[in-house]
């Protein structure tokens, strides 16, 4: 598998960079997401038990915007 770069939380310090990548899965379309790994022990009670081999991130509305342009351009 591939990741594809499709942009960077433009607000982004340096050393943070929650990031968004294409995979060229033929399998399904996924994408993988670059972000801050979750630690608030609320929003870990809130989200409730994450199953091996997984994790939950955190990722600026920015980023989910990435995702977005990419299907207003026509890359499907």
């Amino acid at each position: 598998m591939r990741a594809r770069f499709l942009g960077k939380d433009p607000e982004s310090q340096v050393g943070q960079s929650p990031t968004l990548f294409a995979t060229d899965r033929t399998d399904r379309k996924t994408f993988i997401a670059q972000g801050w790994v979750v630690t608030d022990r609320q929003a870990l009670v809130d989200v409730g038990p994450v199953p091996e081999g997984e994790a939950i991130i955190e990722i600026p509305e920015e980023v989910l915007k990435l995702y977005a342009r990419r299907y207003e351009e026509g890359e499907h």
